[in-house]
């Protein structure tokens, strides 16, 4: 018999520890997107970890912006961006106050709230696609920039929370290259899934964007 996954919430104990601990111990977890339509639940399968000052490919390298001041803690606070002109990611920030390090959100398996979930992401072809990839996965649980800040381990009433969920085993989890990253953070082996996973994200190398003549 398959034990249910446990529904206990994550304490920000749990993202108070080095980005590169946290990021692959929140595989299996469940994030809870709580909206007015229902609640939305996703198992993540795929994450990036960012490790603030020491990472040229981090949103906080070059020190801290209106932008990206919730990556300077406290831990366990939301940290989305909107990027292209066109979409939002979510991050998880991590380590003590300060560090500046968080771990993108790339993909998850839609567990509860599918129907929701369907009507923001009407491109998806299957349930698979709901959340494949850092952008689909916020546009399919409506997270954008008034949710930056929000604190996941708040003791009531967040609209997101993250459960304990079931954490995966470390012989199922893989790391590779982060998608997309340049220059010197591109070598980086901070991209973590779970291996043979449907939902993970293909991995992209970065190509440079041509401005238009």
């Amino acid at each position: 018999m398959i034990a249910a996954p446990d529904r206990t919430p994550l304490t920000r104990d749990f993202f108070d520890r080095p980005v590169l601990d946290v990021a692959p111990d929140l595989l299996g977890r469940i994030l809870v997107r709580t909206t007015p339509d229902g609640p939305i639940e996703l198992r993540l399968t795929e994450v990036e970890a960012y490790d603030g000052p020491n990472d040229p490919g981090s949103h906080a390298y070059r020190g801290r912006t209106a932008r990206n001041d919730v990556m300077f803690g406290p831990p366990g606070h939301v940290y989305v961006y909107f990027t292209y002109g066109m979409w939002h990611c979510m991050n998880l920030v991590c380590g003590p106050g300060g560090s500046a390090s968080a771990v993108l959100l790339r993909a998850g398996e839609v567990t509860e709230g599918a129907e929701l979930a369907r009507k923001r992401r009407l491109s998806a072809r299957n349930d698979k696609e709901l959340a494949k990839g850092p952008a689909r996965l916020a546009t399919a649980l409506g997270v954008d920039r008034s949710l930056d800040g929000t604190d996941a381990c708040a003791p009531e009433g967040s609209p997101l929370t993250l459960l304990t969920g079931t954490p995966v085993h470390s012989d199922q989890v893989r790391s590779g290259p982060r998608t997309g990253v340049a220059g010197d953070g591109g070598v980086h082996p901070w991209r973590f899934w779970i291996a043979n996973d449907p939902t993970v994200s293909p991995y992209r190398a970065h190509t440079p964007r041509r401005r238009s003549t």
